[in-house]
């Protein structure tokens, strides 16, 4: 009978810890290292914090959903750091003084729904210091800096390609906005689920080629979620990215629930009405594969003639065997 006692006070010892940590602020990390280009909202004034860190601060505070500890450092991401920790976010540039062994002790603590994962606009033009570290870093985050043909203060319209999500949910169907935008290389739709794309039916700049704006990913039992806004101090300042980025780390830290699967269907579509925006096609006209010509369009950005020192050869005939795949 006490061995009965003792056990179910044990369980009930369980249930009670993981009810605490629930209700419990979410602790989190953030490195906003350069080891490359310096941005403005990780630039530290010689008296202060930087506006990207005051950002998170007031976030923290005002949703008292998590805390947040900040660095520089990389360094300062330890195991034993990792133990104490619910969600790393990074806001970095350049190869990161992490080694492999410590980046393997991450993705494992990610993996095992240890932790959760927040990157912020240039956590995508980022590697790691070691053999291989840039691909293995790609294989996390999802995609890797390609180039921001629009720069900063250049007006986009942003597409919220699921209004009804709880991460894109505090954003329009459609926004117009400035902001310096990325496009990517190794990105892979399918395994990610996009969840803000640009929007190519306007703007000074468009491209006949999707490029992603935010996604999420589930990465064993732990959570990703990445987005390319946040390259301004006003962007930190706008309520719907703050409100973005603390339901970011809310869902990332396990608190929340939200569809993670990848949408490489709705990815197609974006961009294949991304290809009949800019080329003037009829909204009407569909290719006979969408899935093969989407990936034709895709495959634009590599051709853009930006990358071959202007020659516009490969591009056009690109850009003719979509256009005659559709009708």
């Amino acid at each position: 009978m006490l061995r009965r006692l003792l056990g179910l006070l044990f369980v009930f010892g369980l249930f009670a810890g993981e009810a605490d940590a629930q209700d419990r602020p979410l602790r989190v990390l953030y490195l906003s290292q350069s080891v490359g280009f310096v941005h403005e909202t990780v630039r530290r004034p010689s008296d202060g914090l930087a506006p990207s860190e005051r950002a998170l601060q007031a976030m923290a505070r005002d949703s008292g959903a998590f805390t947040v500890e900040l660095t520089q450092d990389a360094r300062d991401i330890t195991p034993a750091r990792l133990a104490d920790l619910d969600v790393l976010v990074f806001s970095t540039t350049g190869a990161l003084p992490i080694d492999q062994p410590t980046w393997a002790t991450i993705v494992a603590w990610i993996d095992r729904g240890r932790g959760g994962f927040v990157g912020v606009h240039s956590a995508a033009d980022t590697a790691l210091d070691f053999e291989g570290g840039r691909q293995v870093y790609v294989d996390l985050i999802g995609g890797l800096f390609d180039g921001h043909p629009w720069t900063q203060g250049t007006p986009i319209r942003l597409a919220n390609l699921e209004p009804g999500h709880p991460l894109t949910a505090m954003w329009a169907a459609v926004t117009d906005y400035a902001e310096e935008i990325y496009q990517y290389s190794g990105f892979e739709p399918g395994r990610v689920r996009v969840l803000q794309a640009l929007d190519m039916t306007a703007g000074p700049l468009r491209r006949p080629y999707p490029v992603p704006v935010t996604w999420v990913r589930q990465v064993g039992q732990g959570r990703l979620f990445y987005t390319n806004l946040g390259h301004t101090p006003s962007t930190w300042d706008d309520p719907r990215f703050r409100r973005q980025i603390v339901e970011a780390i809310r869902w990332t830290g396990g608190r929340t629930e939200a569809a993670a699967a990848p949408n490489p269907t709705v990815q197609d579509a974006a961009a294949l009405a991304a290809f009949a925006a800019v080329e003037g096609l009829s909204p009407a006209a569909s290719p006979a594969d969408p899935a093969a010509t989407a990936a034709a369009v895709r495959d634009l950005q590599r051709l853009h003639p930006d990358k071959h020192d202007g020659d516009p050869t490969a591009w056009d005939q690109a850009v003719a065997r979509i256009r005659a795949s559709f009708r």
